[in-house]
């Protein structure tokens, strides 16, 4: 258990559902968890197994009709207690979420600037639009784009899926958040971007000090950036712990499962480092 001073986020017996007429159709039953400040978290699972519920339910966007139950407490606060409105200050602010398609999430009839820019003001009373705009250059470059200062005004379809995870990125370091959920932010991309994409959320969070947890189905994603898994399956905790330890030594048939069913980490990243330096995703 961690010391309450070094605990971000503790969820203990989180539990959602759909009631319908057969049951109360649980797809996230009694899960526990804690995140250290400025640890990183994966949250491991084939589709179904609850992981994106989990982090729906954190931020409180989960689906019309979702039951929630239990405790999810953030730096001291309980989330389940907080109004609409109260959670709407902690979301984007206080904990930011990156979703996994990035081209869903921007506005194509806004420019990238302009969309990280308000998403800024929204949450800073009395930002001038100028300042927004340097906020989000700055952001930008933080995350490795190049010409910021020019890029800032194209439109979403002028970027690659690369690129367009690395604008919602930046519009997430904009906030400075606390915490960063990012649900499955490499799926829709080749693996030498998704490389590139690890290596960044790795870099944000030993720059910024922020907690991170990644959601993801691919154990070769996780082992680059967390360091402790929560693995689940049909919505149940099975196995969690230190990340070297559940790669070394798995104790589920099913988290056994999970690492047999991909390729060797190292075969098949670490050969792509030697690559990036010479590849711009453009």
């Amino acid at each position: 258990m961690t010391a309450p001073d070094e605990t971000l986020l503790s969820v203990r017996g989180l539990t959602v559902g759909f009631p319908n007429a057969q049951g109360p159709g649980h797809v996230v039953k009694s899960l526990e968890f804690d995140l250290t400040r400025g640890g990183a978290l994966g949250i491991v699972g084939e589709s179904g197994s609850g992981k994106s519920m989990t982090s729906l339910a954190i931020m409180g966007l989960l689906p019309k009709g979702a039951k929630r139950t239990g405790s999810i407490e953030f730096d001291g606060t309980e989330l389940t207690d907080l109004s609409e409105r109260a959670m709407r200050s902690f979301r984007g602010d206080r904990i930011a979420m990156i979703f996994q398609d990035p081209l869903s999430s921007l506005n194509p009839y806004y420019t990238v600037g302009t969309q990280i820019a308000e998403a800024y003001r929204s949450h800073r009373a009395g930002v001038t639009r100028r300042q927004a705009r340097a906020v989000a250059i700055e952001a930008m470059e933080r995350v490795h784009i190049t010409d910021a200062a020019r890029r800032v005004d194209h439109y979403p379809h002028q970027f690659s899926g690369g690129m367009r995870q690395r604008v919602m990125i930046a519009m997430t370091l904009s906030m400075e958040p606390e915490l960063i959920i990012a649900d499955e932010p490499t799926t829709a991309l080749d693996v030498t971007v998704q490389a590139q994409i690890l290596d960044l959320l790795a870099e944000i969070r030993a720059a910024t000090g922020a907690g991170l947890i990644l959601i993801t189905h691919d154990l070769a994603v996780v082992s680059e950036v967390t360091d402790h898994l929560v693995v689940m399956k049909d919505g149940d905790l099975v196995e969690q712990g230190p990340a070297e330890r559940i790669f070394t030594d798995p104790q589920q048939p099913y988290t056994r499962m999970l690492l047999d069913a991909v390729p060797r980490i190292d075969d098949e990243i670490a050969p792509l480092r030697t690559l990036q330096a010479a590849q711009e995703d453009r």
